[in-house]
């Protein structure tokens, strides 16, 4: 009987840890196919494959460009697509294409700057709206929605005033614009942990907040956070397109492709269409790549 017993407890022993391993692989096994199913989809293909296309431009655009962006040639102002020029030049006679490729680099810097910052003020404000709950969660959700309240643009238009144009006025202003959207998604992905029993345990095991937030929740709602992200990276480049339209955003004669089609907009009705179709296009592609890689990230997290 003793040594049955003894082999019983010796037999039971090794179970905890094979239970801990095949978790652990679950868990593994459980990721994996989520990212083959995500680079199995053609949506998020192509959309990678565009939004790759423009991160190259924007690294090595000035040493792939066919021509120096700023050179101006006012012997050949307004010419059209040719072989000399693939896109044509502008009523300065700079080239089109030159200036698309090299006007990805502060376009794509300023959105993901700009996203960051706000994906990571609206992140930490999202988690301790959700956790702690409350008179905090009261006082600062209502200066949330007053802030969403306000016009996006206007405010916009007072920051960059106020401040002057520059990259680091645009990455800020962004980001802050973007960080009551994040806070409040993240708000509501954290209340669907509010009360899971992980976050009991780890409260009566006498967790700081701050450990149980980054350590226990953040990982959980970290799905949500991401497409969050994804999204605001095409409002980003939306935002900044408008802006530099507007006269606010990158100044000439830095090759900016909203500067590029507000410069170019007044010869449209003359028949010089190729000056602001192109770098409008520019636009549209990278927004449409944004979308799509975000919807099959959203789709694949939601399956």
């Amino acid at each position: 009987m003793s040594d049955s017993e003894g082999g019983a407890q010796v037999t039971a022993a090794p179970a905890a840890p094979a239970a801990t391993v095949a978790v652990a692989r679950g868990t593994r096994g459980g990721a994996l196919p989520r990212w083959r199913l995500l680079v199995r989809r053609p949506t998020f293909i192509v959309g990678a494959v565009i939004l790759l296309f423009w991160i190259v431009c924007a690294m090595f655009g000035h040493l792939i460009a066919p021509d120096n962006p700023l050179a101006q040639n006012l012997l050949s102002p307004n010419t059209g697509p040719s072989g000399a020029h693939w896109l044509g030049t502008d009523q300065l006679g700079r080239d089109v294409l030159s200036r698309i490729l090299a006007g990805a680099r502060d376009i794509l810097l300023i959105t993901l700057l700009a996203t960051l910052l706000g994906t990571v003020l609206g992140t930490v404000l999202g988690l301790a709206m959700g956790y702690f709950g409350g008179a905090f969660d009261l006082v600062t959700g209502r200066i949330v929605e007053a802030v969403l309240a306000l016009p996006a643009v206007i405010i916009a238009f007072l920051f960059v005033v106020a401040l002057g144009p520059s990259t680091v006025t645009l990455v800020v202003l962004i980001g802050l614009i973007f960080t009551p959207l994040i806070a409040r998604t993240v708000r509501a992905a954290v209340l669907a942990e509010r009360h899971m029993d992980y976050l009991s345990a780890a409260r009566l095991l006498g967790e700081r907040p701050a450990y149980i937030m980054f350590r226990e929740v953040l990982p959980n709602v970290m799905p949500a956070i991401l497409v969050e992200f994804t999204v605001r990276l095409g409002y980003a480049v939306f935002t900044v397109a408008t802006l530099s339209f507007l006269g606010f955003g990158v100044q000439p004669p830095t090759p900016d492709w909203g500067a590029d089609i507000a410069a170019n907009y007044g010869v449209l009705p003359a028949g010089y269409w190729w000056e602001t179709l192109f770098p409008a296009l520019a636009i549209a592609s990278l927004v449409t790549a944004i979308i799509l890689v975000t919807d099959s990230i959203e789709q694949v997290l939601s399956s």
